[in-house]
């Protein structure tokens, strides 16, 4: 069953062992982009579209770790000063809330280690380099120490003959 309307084209083989000859291959089209020779650093624009928030950033040379004295470049390298360290107060908080808790169950005079505490986590609040959980639950154990300790105290002093 041939389809007798479809004429054969000239160049096809007749037989159906393939020639010697290689696989015929079609030239490129002109609207596809020749293939670069060269590939091109990270971070560089390789064409398209340039949108302004979006645009690759231009690669910047690395800098040298020991500047040479005789480099015309290097001598104005200068390092920026290494950050003092800041004040932390909102570990410590924690830490003199647990204790002041923990001193108030069993005696009445955790009331300065509270005291500490709940200054130590005002003042970690205050801080916005702080820890605000840490602070939290150290101003939270804090103020239970001091409440806990003052209720020590009240009953200690309801029992004796102190007050009169």
């Amino acid at each position: 069953m041939t389809d007798e309307r479809m004429p054969r084209p000239a160049s096809a083989p007749q037989s159906p062992i393939s020639s010697s000859r290689g696989p015929i291959v079609e030239p490129a089209s002109e609207d596809l982009a020749p293939a670069p020779t060269d590939s091109a650093l990270p971070g560089v624009h390789r064409g398209g579209f340039q949108r302004e928030l979006t645009q690759p950033l231009p690669v910047a040379p690395p800098l040298a770790v020991h500047p040479d004295p005789d480099d015309e470049i290097s001598p104005d390298v200068r390092w920026i000063p290494q950050q003092p360290a800041l004040p932390r107060s909102a570990g410590w908080s924690l830490l003199f809330g647990v204790l002041g808790f923990v001193l108030a169950c069993f005696v009445g005079w955790g009331f300065p280690v509270g005291i500490i505490g709940t200054v130590l986590a005002v003042l970690a609040l205050r801080r916005p380099w702080e820890r605000r959980e840490t602070a939290l639950w150290g101003l939270g154990l804090s103020v239970a120490s001091l409440i806990y300790s003052a209720g020590w105290l009240w009953w200690a002093a309801s029992q004796g003959a102190l007050f009169g």
